[in-house]
C-alpha cells in the first residue's frame, strides 16, 4: 500500500513539473522502466533513491512521503 501511495505521488509531482519518466531517470541515474515500475508499485525503491528522486523534483522528501503511512 505505502509503495502504491509513493509511486502515485512521484507520479503526480513528475506531471505537475511536466517531466518525462525518460527525464526524471536521467537525473536520477536509473532506468526509465525503474521510475515506471515505482510509479506503479512494482518496485521497492530505497531510501537513497527517494531522496535522490525527491531532490531531481525539488521537493523535500518529506513532501515525497506525504500522506504515506
Amino acid at each position: 500500500m505505502a509503495n502504491n501511495k509513493v509511486g502515485k505521488r512521484i507520479s503526480l509531482l513528475r506531471k505537475q513539473k511536466k517531466i518525462s519518466q525518460e527525464e526524471l531517470a536521467f537525473r536520477a541515474h536509473v532506468d526509465r522502466t525503474y521510475i515506471s515500475r515505482i510509479e506503479s508499485a512494482g518496485a521497492n525503491p530505497s531510501l537513497r533513491l527517494l531522496a535522490k528522486i525527491a531532490r531531481r523534483l525539488d521537493v523535500s522528501v518529506a513532501e515525497l512521503l506525504k500522506d504515506v503511512k
